[in-house]
């Protein structure tokens, strides 16, 4: 594909420090419904996007062409980039969601009472919540049976520069633990697909690992998600296909603090895809087991990751991500300026990992982790398996500059900078100027000035009364006039 389209949806950790400020459940209502009602950043649905997990004012679209809402499972407040061609774009409004559900902390004086955390992992309570990527591609009948054994390697093996590291670890107990149902929900949601629920038990025997999501993987690929987590979550809605392009969601993802990461994990698996797309996919890549590989190479405590092949003999993860790399640059050298930027990046954190994995510090989430934590544990004493550490872990994730771990190291010049506040803080209010977003966008802006209006948004369509429809089918199209032409009337 000479562009695609890329996508992050977050799911953010709330916790609430006070017990004055209300239960978690009310505090990311009450966000939301700020983000709406006072700050008018977006326009909430006034329908139901899905009965058990998106009902009618669970969240809306926002002027940037992306969405804030609240998730009903495990009542998360979520974010969703608008669609961007631009891998620096998706840094911009990926982040630009981070700053948004702070200001909106900051506007009603929670920030000391309440944190969200851009992390993927519940320490204590065994719970994950995930970072997702979506990625238009061109499906063909094949993708998920011969095409997805090229694809998993890569995936499963892209932790080393793209984990965001994680203190301790995970055990899953077996789907009949007859205890963990008392944990269930009074809500409908949380009884949907209980047939593979399962429990989670704190693993002593783990120190660090790369990825806080490898413990809680149990499949490769999974239609029904809920309490059986896959890599991969076939999407085949409507909405996200245009000609004989559709959604590639990818549920095994983190939430990077590290804009240099998230550049480099969209980045090269963009190139990856492309590969896939192309059929120039190297000899040698596939391995004996990939949920095996992913958790092994989460754990390796040297830094070496080997991973076990298809014919049986051990390759270095390096190396398995390097196969991929030289294909990839044989075939995409100066396809564009961003492609070349990825393919020199890939390059060169391979290069470093293999000379000095935690020289990578000031670029990759883990290795910072890594560096920070172990000097904290040699000027104060403890183990890996103090609480502290775990508190650690956590507020490395914590999305308020003044108090988040990771924003004192990017004050500190200890980790490079992509894209610079004031084009996040844009990312606020203003979408891609290259996609149907830029359109989508325009429409919500003016839809804030007329409130008394009835509509439908959704990611291909809106609907305004009963009798005004506008197609947004092709991604790739900026729809400005056509939305222009639209709102004339309203």
């Amino acid at each position: 594909m000479d562009q695609r389209i890329y996508g992050i949806e977050t799911e953010f950790g709330c916790m609430v420090r006070d017990p004055s400020a209300g239960t978690p459940e009310e505090v990311v209502e009450l966000i939301k419904d700020h983000a709406f009602y006072d700050r008018k950043l977006g326009v909430i649905d006034l329908h139901a996007r899905d009965y058990a997990f998106e009902p009618a004012h669970a969240g809306g679209f926002l002027k940037n062409g992306g969405r804030l809402y609240v998730d009903a499972v495990g009542s998360h407040e979520e974010y969703a980039t608008p669609e961007c061609t631009s891998l620096l774009d998706l840094v911009r409004h990926d982040r630009a969601g981070r700053m948004l559900l702070s200001q909106l902390l900051t506007d009603l004086n929670l920030e000391d009472l309440v944190s969200f955390h851009n992390n993927s992992i519940d320490h204590f309570g065994g719970h994950t919540f995930g970072c997702h990527e979506n990625y238009l591609v061109q499906i063909e009948e094949s993708f998920f049976t011969d095409a997805l054994s090229y694809l998993l390697p890569f995936l499963v093996t892209r932790q080393i520069f793209a984990g965001i590291g994680r203190v301790g670890g995970h055990v899953l107990t077996r789907p009949t633990d007859q205890a963990n149902l008392q944990n269930l929900g009074e809500h409908e949601v949380d009884y949907v697909w209980v047939s593979n629920f399962y429990g989670v038990e704190p693993d002593p025997t783990v120190d660090f690992q790369l990825s806080q999501r490898a413990d809680h993987i149990v499949k490769t690929i999974s239609s029904r998600v809920r309490f059986n987590r896959a890599i991969i979550n076939p999407k085949w809605e409507s909405y996200y296909s245009y000609s004989n392009l559709h959604r590639l969601h990818i549920l095994y993802g983190e939430s990077n603090m590290s804009e240099y990461a998230a550049f480099l994990k969209v980045g090269t698996t963009s190139l990856v895809l492309d590969l896939i797309e192309d059929g120039l996919i190297p000899d040698g890549i596939e391995v004996e087991d990939p949920l095996e590989t992913l958790r092994s190479v989460s754990r390796n405590t040297n830094f070496r990751w080997p991973v076990i092949m298809r014919d049986g003999k051990m390759l270095p993860a390096i190396e398995l991500q390097r196969r991929y790399l030289r294909a990839a640059k044989k075939a995409y050298t100066g396809k564009s300026v961003e492609s070349d930027i990825v393919l020199r990046e890939w390059e060169q954190i391979l290069n470093d990992l293999e000379t000095d994995p935690l020289s990578t510090a000031d670029r990759l989430d883990w290795s910072a982790k890594y560096v920070l934590f172990r000097q904290f544990i040699e000027e104060n004493g403890g183990t890996w398996q103090d609480d502290i550490m775990h508190s650690l872990d956590l507020e490395y994730h914590n999305i308020s500059p003044r108090d988040g771990l990771f924003y004192g190291l990017e004050a500190a010049g200890a980790m490079r900078r992509m894209v610079t506040d004031a084009e996040v803080e844009q990312a606020i209010t203003v979408p891609p100027q290259n996609t149907r977003a830029c359109g989508r966008g325009q429409i919500v802006s003016q839809l804030l000035t007329r409130p008394s209006a009835r509509y439908v948004i959704d990611w291909d369509a809106v609907y305004i009364e009963r009798n005004r429809q506008l197609d947004l089918k092709n991604p790739f199209h900026t729809y400005e006039k056509e939305a222009a032409r639209f709102m004339r009337g309203v």
